[in-house]
C-alpha cells in the first residue's frame, strides 16, 4: 500500500509540475475591447486568438470581427529567435520572434525586407491577462500604435 501511495504522489508531482512549467502563451484569448486602445482606430467589435505550440513551432490563429461587421482569419508560425515566411498573409511575408522570458516576446515582421510591425506580448504572471502592444507602419505611410487586452477562456 506505501507503495502505491509513493508511485500516486509521485506521477501527481509530476503531472503538476509539466501543467506549470507550461507556456503560458498556449490557450485561446479574447480581446477586451473596452480596454483596448486603437490609435489610430477604429477598434474590431471582437478579436479571438488561439496559440498551439509542437515541437518548438508555435502557432497564432486569430479571428476578428472588424468595425464594419466583416469577418477575418490570420494565421502566423514563428519560433524563438528564428526568421519564419509567413504564406497568405498580405501585410507581412516574414516575423523574427525573440523570447525575453518565460511570459514576455518580442516580434518583427517585414514585407519584402522592410519592416512593418513590431510587437511586443506580455502574458500577466497569473496567466490569465495578456497585453500585445502593435506598432505599424502602413502601406500608406500612416502608422498605428495599439494595445491590446486579452483575456485568457
Amino acid at each position: 500500500m506505501k507503495r502505491i501511495l509513493t508511485f500516486v504522489l509521485l506521477a501527481a508531482t509530476l503531472v503538476a509540475g509539466t501543467a506549470l512549467a507550461a507556456d503560458p502563451i498556449i490557450g485561446t484569448w479574447t480581446l477586451n475591447v473596452a480596454k483596448s486602445k486603437f490609435n489610430p482606430g477604429p477598434a474590431p467589435k471582437a478579436m479571438t486568438r488561439t496559440y498551439t505550440e509542437a515541437a518548438g513551432v508555435y502557432t497564432l490563429d486569430q479571428k476578428m470581427t472588424g468595425a464594419d461587421g466583416t469577418d477575418s482569419t490570420m494565421q502566423v508560425h514563428y519560433r524563438k529567435n528564428k526568421e519564419d515566411k509567413q504564406a497568405g498573409n498580405a501585410a507581412f511575408d516574414s516575423t523574427t520572434a525573440k523570447r525575453i522570458d518565460a511570459n514576455t516576446w518580442d516580434f518583427v515582421a517585414k514585407k519584402d525586407g522592410k519592416v512593418v510591425l513590431n510587437v511586443h506580448r506580455v502574458v500577466a504572471h497569473d496567466g490569465k491577462s495578456m497585453i500585445v502592444h502593435n506598432v505599424a507602419k502602413l502601406p500608406s505611410g500612416a502608422k498605428t500604435d495599439d494595445v491590446l487586452l486579452f483575456d485568457k477562456n
